[in-house]
């Protein structure tokens, strides 16, 4: 048996598969219009390309690395963000980093870099150790939601590392809000592609514009309240600083309120759905995951806060890596032509939509072996290579999430202190099943046994 892979065979629960393809309509209801990874059938994960008519909006889908590259780096000026997907965005994220292009994505890129930089990210690691610390502190022998628990760590750790501990971004009530917006947004999706104007029709898409409306005047009230200057010297008061001192005080008080709500919402549901991820396969494992939790504990012996804590971690590092395979924070992203272009044999029309999937990739027959099963030693030195553009858990190109290393360093230190304390089991009887729309996260939460170490 290798040093990483599990004593067994391990192929973790997805979606089940029809042999042919689904019908584009099937898309807009039941579970496949409330979790985005649902039905697709067996082709999907053999073919190079699929091409979809969706409500008059033609859909490329290429799943060759080298079409992949063509779009996110090679032409990447040609393919921007989609019209719809801005529509959806506006709301939330108004026209910050992620829903922006051209020049204005440009300057808003380069203004955050710094604060991601590597030495930015090592200086915040006992940041992320002490919010892993503080969540284990009510823990007990016996059931509880680690879903849960991974929001709340990391919703605690992008206040204290991004907005100086505001307290208003931590409450029972964000957590509940911001997980009702990301949860509305097949409903919106929905009317996007109709033409309808969002109007919440269903006690799902209310809870949703609620909030959306509390993320906004929250984090609108946060922004002012640090005005004129900008305040403490963290990643916020740093981007007001730099947004001021480049555009008129009404855009830069809007740009600063509309980047706030993306790297608040992403910079933690996706870390979070990727601990939660991986404490769910580890619990599976038994063995693997004592292994994990021996590597731990000695990288913390070493020094619990040092900087350079996820760099001790090989092993959890592994298995990190592969469950980001199996299961991507952002399991699709979409870009549109600007320009007509070719992909392949492809001929792609100014306005087409391309649409890139690491849930289908990742799991592609013809680039991976056996890619359904769970084997960290893929991502292990000396490995068979892999095109730079068949593995993209944080995108790829131009576009590559900027905060990519920061998430990896907290997921790592958060992993690490849980497993150096406690074991975690799966709860007899309780099936686990990815759902969501933006991003993946076990339907129902992850409940889980939790005993301590001895």
């Amino acid at each position: 048996m290798s040093a990483t892979a599990p004593a067994a065979r391990f192929v973790p629960p997805h979606p089940p598969r029809r042999a042919g393809p689904v019908p584009v309509w099937r898309g807009f209801f039941g579970e496949r219009a409330r979790t985005s990874v649902y039905g697709w059938s067996q082709q999907a994960y053999e073919r190079w390309y699929i091409r979809r008519n969706v409500l008059g909006f033609t859909v490329h889908i290429p799943l060759h690395p080298d079409a992949v590259q063509q779009v996110l780096l090679d032409n990447a000026a040609n393919y921007v963000k989609p019209d719809i997907v801005k529509k959806l965005l506006r709301a939330t994220v108004g026209r910050g980093l992620l829903s922006s292009d051209g020049s204005l994505w440009r300057e808003q890129r380069r203004i955050v870099a710094a604060n991601f930089a590597p030495a930015a990210i090592d200086g915040l690691v006992p940041v992320f150790a002490e919010a892993a610390r503080r969540a284990m502190h009510g823990w007990t022998d016996g059931v509880a939601d680690l879903a849960a628990q991974a929001t709340a760590t990391t919703m605690r750790i992008i206040a204290d590392s991004l907005f100086a501990g505001d307290t208003r971004l931590v409450s029972a009530e964000s957590i509940a809000h911001i997980a009702a917006a990301l949860d509305g947004f097949s409903e919106a999706r929905l009317q996007a592609l109709l033409g309808l104007p969002p109007i919440p029709w269903s006690a799902r898409g209310r809870r949703a514009r609620r909030g959306q409306v509390f993320l906004r005047r929250t984090l609108t009230e946060v922004v002012e309240s640090r005005l004129p200057d900008g305040g403490p010297d963290d990643f916020l008061g740093r981007l007001i600083r730099a947004l001021t001192a480049r555009f008129e005080p009404a855009e830069a008080l809007a740009l600063a309120v509309d980047n706030a709500a993306t790297f608040y919402l992403a910079g933690h549901e996706t870390t979070a759905n990727a601990v939660t991820w991986t404490l769910f396969l580890l619990s599976e494992q038994a063995d693997l995951q004592d292994r994990a939790a021996a590597e731990a504990r000695n990288a913390l012996g070493a020094g619990a806060d040092d900087s350079d804590l996820p760099d001790r971690l090989p092993l959890l590092r592994l298995i990190l890596e592969e469950t980001l395979r199996l299961y991507p924070p952002a399991p699709r992203f979409d870009r549109q032509a600007a320009a007509a272009d070719r992909l392949g044999a492809a001929e792609i029309a100014p306005g087409d939509i391309v649409s890139i999937w690491p849930w289908l990739i990742h799991r592609h027959r013809q680039l991976w072996d056996d890619p359904d099963a769970f084997d960290p030693d893929r991502f292990a030195p000396g490995g068979p290579e892999r095109h730079r553009f068949q593995y993209l858990p944080f995108g790829g190109g131009p576009r590559l999430c900027v905060g990519a290393r920061f998430a990896t360093a907290e997921a790592l230190t958060i992993l690490a202190h849980w497993l150096g304390e406690w074991r975690f089991a799966p709860v007899s009887g309780h099936a686990v099943q990815p759902s969501g729309m933006v991003t993946l996260r076990p339907a129902g939460g992850l409940p889980l046994v939790l005993a301590r170490r001895v």
